[in-house]
C-alpha cells in the first residue's frame, strides 16, 4: 500500500512511499521506495519523478520529506531531458499563434536550415553560450547559388533573434534558468546604402514603363511608397476617389504552400507589416494612375466576358482577374531597370525613391513615416537621415544667401 506525501495534486514536491519485494536466487528481499515529483517534461507534459530507496519505511520517509522541502524551498526542477530541436518544435507549434504566416514560415526556415543542424541534438538544459556562439559563427548560406558562402550580418542577427526568442520562452516556462543566447556577440552591421531614382532616371523610368502591363502598379508604388505585398492586396473598396485617399488594410503574401485561413494557392491576406491600417492622401498623379488602371481592368473584363473572375475586387490583376504573383511583377521590373542601366535597383527602391522625393519636397518626417507605415518616426529618420542632413545644409545655405542679400542691399 502506498503512502502519499502531498504538496498538492501533481505539484512539484508531491511524493509517495511503497513497500516492494523482489526475488533473487530463490530468496525474497524487502525494501522501501519513495518517489517525489520534481517537475514536468515540457515535451509530453508528464510528471518527472525522482526515487529514493531504503531498508526501512522511516529511512525513506526522511529522505522524501527532505527532498520535498528542498523542492518547495528552492523551486528545484529535474533537468529537462529534451533537446534543443524538440523544444524548437514545441515553440513553433504552440507559441507562434499570433505570428503572421509569412513570418512563421521564415522562422521555421531559419530553424531547419541553420539552428537544428548545428545544435538541434544538444540537450536543452546543457546548452551553453559558447555553443550558441559557435553556431552563429558558422552560419553559411543554404541557397543553391551561394551554398556555403558567408552570410550578411543581418542574416546572423535574424538567426540569433529566432533562437533567442525560443530560449527566452523556455526560461519563462522554467525549463532554463537563463538564456544562453544572451551573451552572444553579433557582427557589426554596416548601414545599407539607399538606392533611389534621381530626377533624370525618374524621367527615364516614366518613359520605360509607358504601355507596360504593370505601368500603373509601378507608378502607384512610386507615388505612395506602398510595399509590393500591399499593392497586390489593394482592393477598389480601399480607394476614395472623391477624397483622394487610399486605405492600406491588408497585404497579399506568398507563403510557398497552401496554408490555413484565407489563401490563394500559396497566397494569403494578412494585416500590414505594422499590424494596423493606415491612410494615404494621394497626389493627383496617383489618382490618375488608379483611374487609368480601373479603365484598363474594365477593358480586360469586357474582353473575357463570363470567364472573368475577381471576387475580391483587387485593383491589380492579370487578364483573367486573378491576383498577380510577386515574382512575376518583380522580374518584369528588374528587366526594366536593367534596360535603363541600373540593374542593381529593386522593387523596394521605388519605395525608397518615394520617401526621398517626399522629404526633398518638404514633407515632414512624421508624415513620411505614417505614409510608409513605419512603426516609429525614429526608424524613418535613421533610414533616410542622409537626406534630412542634406536638407538641413541646404536650408542653412538659403539662410546665408538671404542674409548676404540683406547686408549688400
Amino acid at each position: 500500500m502506498a503512502r502519499k506525501i502531498s504538496a498538492g495534486r501533481n505539484a512539484a514536491g508531491a511524493g509517495s512511499i511503497r513497500k516492494k519485494t523482489v526475488k533473487s536466487k530463490g530468496q525474497e528481499y524487502t525494501y522501501w521506495e519513495a518517489r517525489v515529483t520534481v517537475g514536468f517534461d515540457p515535451g509530453t507534459g508528464k510528471q518527472v519523478q525522482k526515487s529514493f530507496t531504503g531498508k526501512t519505511q522511516k529511512e525513506v520517509l526522511q529522505k522524501l520529506q527532505q527532498a520535498a522541502a528542498e523542492i518547495q524551498k528552492s523551486g528545484y526542477q529535474e533537468p529537462c531531458k529534451m533537446t534543443v530541436g524538440e523544444w524548437l518544435d514545441i515553440w513553433t507549434a504552440e507559441y507562434l499563434g499570433n505570428t503572421k504566416p509569412h513570418t512563421k514560415k521564415s522562422y521555421e526556415s531559419i530553424i531547419d536550415n541553420h539552428i537544428k543542424p548545428a545544435i538541434g541534438a544538444v540537450k536543452l538544459a546543457s546548452l551553453a553560450p559558447i555553443q550558441v556562439q559557435k553556431m552563429l559563427n558558422g552560419v553559411r548560406s543554404t541557397k543553391d547559388t551561394m551554398l556555403g558562402q558567408k552570410v550578411s550580418p543581418k542574416t546572423i542577427k535574424n538567426v540569433h533573434g529566432v533562437l533567442h526568442s525560443a530560449l527566452a520562452q523556455a526560461v519563462r516556462c522554467g525549463y532554463l534558468k537563463s538564456n544562453p543566447a544572451d551573451l552572444a556577440v553579433l557582427p557589426k552591421r554596416t548601414k545599407a546604402e539607399i538606392h533611389v531614382l534621381d530626377s533624370a532616371k525618374m524621367a527615364e523610368f516614366f518613359k520605360a514603363i509607358e504601355g507596360h502591363r504593370y505601368q500603373y502598379l509601378y507608378l502607384l508604388d512610386l507615388f505612395t511608397g506602398m510595399r509590393q505585398s500591399e499593392l497586390l492586396g489593394l482592393q477598389w473598396q480601399d480607394i476614395d476617389f472623391e477624397r483622394k485617399t487610399l486605405e492600406v488594410k491588408r497585404q497579399l503574401q506568398y507563403l510557398g504552400y497552401s496554408h490555413g485561413g484565407y489563401s490563394h494557392g500559396g497566397y494569403q491576406y494578412t494585416t500590414p507589416k505594422s499590424n494596423k491600417a493606415r491612410s494615404i492622401v494621394l497626389p493627383d498623379r496617383a489618382v490618375e494612375a488608379l483611374r487609368r488602371q480601373r479603365a484598363l481592368q474594365n477593358e480586360m473584363k469586357l474582353a473575357l466576358g463570363e470567364a472573368w473572375s475577381n471576387p475580391d475586387g483587387l485593383v491589380f490583376t492579370n487578364e483573367l482577374g486573378e491576383h498577380l504573383k510577386h515574382d512575376v511583377v518583380y522580374r518584369n521590373l528588374k528587366r526594366i531597370f536593367a534596360a535603363m542601366g541600373v540593374p542593381n535597383l529593386r522593387f523596394h527602391d521605388l519605395r525608397h525613391s518615394y520617401a526621398v522625393l517626399s522629404l526633398q519636397s518638404g514633407c515632414d518626417i512624421k508624415t513620411v513615416q505614417e505614409n510608409l507605415g513605419h512603426y516609429a518616426a525614429a526608424f524613418t529618420l535613421n533610414t533616410y537621415g542622409h537626406v534630412t542632413e542634406q536638407m538641413r545644409r541646404e536650408g542653412a545655405e538659403k539662410i546665408n544667401r538671404f542674409l548676404d542679400k540683406l547686408e549688400t542691399g
